[in-house]
This record gives structure tokens, C-alpha cells and sequence, in this order.
């Protein structure tokens, strides 16, 4: 068997190997006659696999190291009975806690409550139902917005997508689609940016083109909105960097890139690999988690201050916005580009925060409820 992978999908080495050859071949360098004789091909999310690429190649089996699919042609893959696995909800607690550490950052820079504060979450599927967890253990109102479930369930706790405009901040996890009941290409445009009020703040941890990047630009340039956080961006890796320089955070589509998640990721595909062959013992990759770190709250730090503090030692997204924002400075597109990619396949991939454990003096008893609530061991030390 030979497989064609892509270098960047982790831990390809541990989970394919001994089951043939294996072929490393960079995710923006796969062509026709890269993957000509191989039997399979696994990507990552930058590669788009569609008749172009696979049309007269030997490949029985397509793996996707990503929960989203946009870039996979399904139908192709089924016309021709070419097997096909991916990793949906690998990241999905990932990006939640990315949210999570984006929007107490926010609030500090701003002095908000988030306890005062309403979040719209669009796209209430793996990735939004964690952010709804995570939001409430924050003591926010939360939004449920899903305009497919709402027809599918007529429950009343899905608000149209009007009701959602409402809120606060407006976090969107959604799928990429440009057709459909409910596309979702520049689902966030100049109509839906004029409807909006100089207090508000959207997210986007989906797709780059879900936002339309020019449009979020030009509102952000006459200040409607009160702010932006961007994980994605149109056009990756040729990003625009002048849209990098208003949004108050920006990371190089990352919010997934939990050591948790893309070792979840690559054990899917590797299990629906092992299935469609028929191959006992597919690989897991528990022996790869670290022992727990253990973290303290910043003294001196209280209530939503103190949380933030704790997330930060989990998380520094601060590092991921400063680092791709020096890329800004490059004059060379190429470079820049290639800048952008090797933050991306290079990225080292933090521990979720079910990895640390929280010691908790008597000064910050009261934040165990809430720090047990976004994943994190909590310990707590009282005095007898």
C-alpha cells in the first residue's frame, strides 16, 4: 500500500507506519502526479480533493486529518467508491476554548463584565454547543442561533438569525457553503454589518469566507462595530493584513490546533482507514498527552481578572495575534504567504485545559465552579 500524506498532518510517521509506504508530500505542493500510484491520500483542511486531482489515479481511499469537509468532493468520491474518512468534532472543544480565551481578553482591553454581556452562537453543532457550555460557565446570556435545527426540531430555544443580531458579540461556527437552504458564504456582509450598532463584536473561528473580509474591513474602518477577533480569513494564506491591522485579534487559523485535537484527528482517519481495508489495531495516541501542569491564579487578580490570568497560562493566544501579525511587515507576497503556511504546520500545539490543574488558595475558592466548568482539574486548598 502506498500512501500519499500530507507532512503537516500530525503524527502521520506514528499512526502510518508498517502499513506501507509512506509518501510525505507538502499539503499546498499535492498535484495529479504526486499521488499518481498511491492507494491513499490524507489531508489536511488546504487541500482540495475533487476529480482535478484525483481523475486516473489508483487512489481507493481519501483521509481528511479536519472536522470540516468544504474542500472534499463527496460526491466524486462516491461516484467513483472511493472511501472516504475525516475527523468532525476533533477540534471542536479547541476552538471553544480559543472562544473562551478570546473573549476575556477582549473584556479586559474593554473593562467589561462579561457577566453583563449577550453572545450569539451561530452553528450550534460540535463547536458551537461547547462555546454555549463555555459562554454560560463565563455567566453569559447566550443566543442559540441554527437555522437548520431550527427547522428540524421547531424548538423554540434556536432564535432566528435576526434575533441573533442582537446580541453582544456574534461568534459564527459554521460550515462553508455556497448553495443550499442556508448558505453560508459572506454570511456576514455590508447588509448585515449596516444592521449592526457600534457595541458590537463578531467572531470567526469557521471559514474565512463565511465573513466578507471586504466588507468587515470597511465597517470596522468607520468604526460600526466596536471590534472583530479573526481565526480565518479569505484568501489564506494571502491574507489581507490591512483588515489584520483593525481587528482587535488575529490568529493564523489556529483556534483548532489543540495537541488534543489533532491527535483526536488523526486517530479518525486512521480508524476509518483500518476499517475500509480491513485492518485489525488501528493507532491511538493517548501515550502522547503530557502529565498535568500544575497553574495559579495571578495574586492580586479577582473574579473575571483572575480567570483571565489562569487562561492565559493554559493558552497564550496573545503570542499567536503577535506572531502573525509580524508577518504584516513582509513585502514579499510569497513570503508572507509562506510565513503564514509555516505558522500553521509548525504550530506547537497546546494542551486543552482539561491538562492543567488549577491550585485554588482560600483567596480563589469562589472560581472553582467556574474553571471546573471550562475543562479545567481544580484543587482546592483550604486552612485548618
Amino acid at each position: 500500500m502506498i500512501i500519499a500524506i500530507d507532512e503537516a498532518v500530525p503524527y502521520w510517521e506514528e499512526a502510518f507506519s508498517g502499513l506501507g509506504e509512506i509518501r510525505p508530500i507538502p499539503g499546498r505542493n499535492l498535484r495529479k502526479e504526486t499521488i499518481q500510484n498511491a492507494d491513499v491520500l490524507v489531508v489536511r483542511s488546504i487541500t482540495k480533493v475533487d476529480a482535478t486531482l484525483l481523475e486516473g489515479s489508483s487512489i481507493r481511499f481519501v483521509g481528511a486529518a479536519s472536522a470540516g469537509i468544504d474542500h472534499i468532493d463527496r460526491t466524486y468520491l462516491e461516484t467513483r467508491g472511493i472511501g472516504f474518512g475525516y475527523a468532525p468534532g476533533c477540534n471542536a472543544n479547541s476552538v471553544a476554548e480559543y472562544i473562551t480565551t478570546a473573549l476575556c481578553v477582549f473584556a479586559s482591553r474593554r473593562r467589561w463584565d462579561l457577566k453583563e454581556k449577550s453572545i450569539a452562537v451561530i452553528g450550534v453543532g460540535n463547536v458551537g454547543s461547547r462555546v454555549v457550555q463555555k459562554a454560560h460557565a463565563l455567566g453569559m446570556e447566550v443566543l442559540l442561533c441554527d437555522p437548520p435545527l431550527q427547522d428540524l426540531t421547531g424548538d423554540p430555544k434556536y432564535k432566528s438569525f435576526e434575533q441573533a443580531l442582537e446580541a453582544d458579540f456574534l461568534s459564527f461556527h459554521v460550515p462553508l457553503k455556497k448553495e443550499g437552504s442556508y448558505p453560508t458564504f459572506h454570511m456576514l456582509n455590508s447588509g448585515v454589518l449596516n444592521r449592526l450598532a457600534p457595541n458590537q463584536v463578531v467572531i470567526n473561528s469557521s471559514r474565512g469566507s463565511v465573513f466578507n473580509n471586504l466588507e468587515l474591513k470597511a465597517a470596522l474602518q468607520k468604526r460600526k462595530l466596536e471590534g472583530a477577533i479573526l481565526d480565518v480569513w479569505e484568501k489564506e494564506p494571502q491574507i489581507d493584513y490591512s483588515l489584520l491591522d483593525r481587528v482587535d485579534i488575529g490568529t493564523p487559523h489556529i483556534a483548532g490546533g489543540s495537541l488534543d485535537g489533532k491527535i483526536r484527528a488523526t486517530e479518525m482517519v486512521c480508524r476509518a482507514l483500518h476499517e475500509f481495508f480491513q485492518i485489525p489495531s488501528p493507532w491511538n495516541g493517548s501515550s502522547l498527552y503530557p502529565e498535568p501542569t500544575r497553574i495559579y491564579p495571578d495574586e492580586g487578580r479577582t473574579g473575571q481578572q483572575a480567570v483571565l490570568s489562569v487562561l492565559l497560562q493554559a493558552y497564550d493566544i496573545l503570542n499567536d495575534d503577535r506572531n502573525l501579525r509580524k508577518l504584516g511587515s513582509i513585502s514579499s507576497i510569497p513570503e508572507a504567504n509562506s510565513g503564514f503556511d509555516r505558522l500553521r504546520s509548525k504550530y506547537q500545539f497546546r494542551p486543552e485545559f482539561r491538562h492543567f490543574i488549577v491550585d485554588l488558595n482560600e483567596q480563589f475558592l469562589q472560581l472553582s465552579v467556574i474553571l471546573d466548568a471550562l475543562g479545567f482539574q481544580v484543587r482546592r486548598r483550604t486552612v485548618t
